[in-house]
This record gives structure tokens, sequence and C-alpha cells, in this order.
């Protein structure tokens, strides 16, 4: 098992597990609206400021796992000179595969890419499931913290 950069061949698969994630904290996935928008975003921003990464499935064709993630340019902070800052968004496995590491791959591999290209803040937004691998990969709730307005 080995991630590696998605491609745009695998926009269908990647929206398919986005769904899969954002079922899981309760939201409504069956507007094609929104898969139509998250198809159309993939495709035009992947490779500028969209970064993801996939596992393939093992057992049958399509994906196992994907990572994806934006990458935005703030004002420079003492802490990112650089004010470049990610955001990761759509972290999924499939259900027949989970327990895998596969989750653990595709994130790690987004780690890296942002490491290797100076981008410093990496943020994100936990499930109770997915809070124990980030925390392993060095995420944490130190510092100011992250409030939402909607």
């Amino acid at each position: 098992m080995t991630a590696r950069a998605a491609s745009a061949a695998d926009v269908d698969e990647v929206v398919r597990l986005s769904a899969l994630m954002y079922a899981s904290i309760g939201q409504d996935v069956t507007r094609p609206e929104w898969r139509r928008a998250a198809r159309e975003h993939f495709l035009t921003r992947l490779g500028r400021d969209l970064i993801v990464y996939v596992v393939d499935h093992p057992d049958r064709s399509g994906l196992a796992a994907s990572a994806a993630a934006t990458v935005a340019t703030r004002l420079p902070a003492p802490n990112n000179v650089t004010a470049h800052a990610a955001y990761v968004q759509w972290v999924a496995t499939d259900h027949d595969v989970r327990r895998r590491g596969y989750a653990r791959e595709v994130m790690q591999a987004l780690v890296d890419w942002y490491d290797n290209h100076g981008v410093p803040v990496i943020e994100l937004h936990a499930t109770p499931e997915g809070e124990p691998l980030y925390r392993e990969l060095g995420f944490g709730d130190e510092g100011p913290a992250a409030l939402r307005r909607r």
C-alpha cells in the first residue's frame, strides 16, 4: 500500500469517498449540485491549490482512501513568514478497508508534501474517530482557539 498523488481520473472516486466522510458527520450528500461542484473544484484546482493523495483499493477497482487539502496564502506571521497555510478537508476510507493504515498513508503523504513545499501550517477539523491519528501525526489544539461563524 502506497499513497499516490491523485489525478483527474480519480475525481469520481475521491468525491464518492468524501461523501462517505460527510455522511458520517450527518451532512446531506444526496444533493446533486454538491457532487457537481465538488467534481468541478477537484478538476479545476488539482495541482494548483488542491493537493490530493489516494490509496488504490486492494481488492477491486477504485480507491480505498483519500485525503484532500487546499493551500491558501494568508498574511505573514512570526511563525509563518511564507504566509502559506493548508486546510485538510476531505479524509475518508472505504468502510470495507478501515483499520488497515490507509488514512495514515494518505495523511502522511499530505504532510510530507506540505513539508517539502514550505507550507508550515496545516489545519483540520477532526472527528472523534480520526483525532487519534491526527494527534499521532503532530496535530494538536495548542495556541489560540479556532472559532467559526456560520
